[in-house]
């Protein structure tokens, strides 16, 4: 499972990351929110191709599962082949849940009802993170586009036994966490 937030709409940074999905062999692609716009508070990123972004991710609709981020809109959607407007989505994994958000309502500071063993994957934030917390899984991938906190572009990757925050240009594990512990 390959999972990648906060593109903001960098056709240039949305390619070198899919370039993952083949080899790490991920055949599903979680998006954790803001897609398509850079946001008034965000620089506008290199690449920045709002539209060929939507297009390249529709080549990918049949195995996206996405949810909405702050700077998501009803007219992304317009633009998109896949849900993209959830606030929140669950995917069960082994029998155990796991709660997918862009980090802006759910968060680590306020998180859905999990129970131990049970995971939350979000982005938002720019910053990653791999970690448990009272038994719970706490994954951010980081932003491919614009990383924040002196960290570098990363996007995030499952393989059945752990979550791990890769570093976008050298492949490098920066993070990692077993799931379920």
């Amino acid at each position: 499972m390959l999972i990648i937030s906060d593109i903001h709409g960098s056709i240039t940074a949305l390619d070198k990351a899919l370039a993952y999905k083949a080899s790490l062999g991920a055949r599903q692609i979680i998006l954790l929110g803001d897609l398509l716009n850079h946001g008034p508070r965000n620089p506008i990123p290199d690449g920045y191709q709002a539209a060929a972004v939507a297009a390249r991710l529709n080549q990918y609709a049949d195995c996206i599962v996405a949810v909405r981020g702050n700077c998501d809109s009803e007219v992304d959607q317009m633009l998109c082949d896949f849900p993209l407007l959830a606030e929140y989505n669950w995917l069960i994994i082994n029998g155990k849940r796991l709660c997918l958000s862009h980090g802006h309502t759910y968060n680590p500071e306020q998180l859905p009802p999990l129970a131990a063993g049970e995971g939350f994957v979000f982005g938002h934030t720019h910053l990653p993170l791999a970690e448990h917390q009272d038994g719970v899984l706490l994954f951010n991938p980081g932003s491919i586009t614009i990383p924040k906190g002196g960290h570098p572009a990363s996007l995030g990757h499952y393989d059945g036994k752990s979550f791990r925050v890769i570093e976008l240009d050298s492949g490098e594990v920066l993070k990692s966490c077993r799931w379920p512990a």
